[in-house]
């Protein structure tokens, strides 16, 4: 991983800061779980980190906003989606 480069968790807490207490009851685990990964190669149970993130994002589709949108992206960009 690149030195300029954060890790999912990094992300993941400035979208729980961001998105605060209205998190999407579908995305809160995963969100949750992306907490505690560093790269989209770390293991979350039986799941990559990729996966995770795959399935935040699937179900973060209320989190919006220029903060929102950069956040994803920046997800996105770690682990090689388009």
């Amino acid at each position: 991983m690149a030195n300029n480069t954060r890790t999912i968790s990094d992300i993941a807490k400035e979208i729980r800061a961001d998105w605060g207490e209205k998190v999407n009851f579908a995305a809160k685990p995963y969100l949750q779980a992306m907490l505690s990964l560093n790269t989209p190669q770390d293991n979350y149970h039986a799941d990559n980190g990729r996966s995770v993130v795959l399935y935040f994002l699937c179900n973060a589709s209320t989190y919006r906003g220029e903060k929102a949108k950069s956040l994803k992206i920046e997800l996105k960009t770690l682990c090689g989606i388009k």
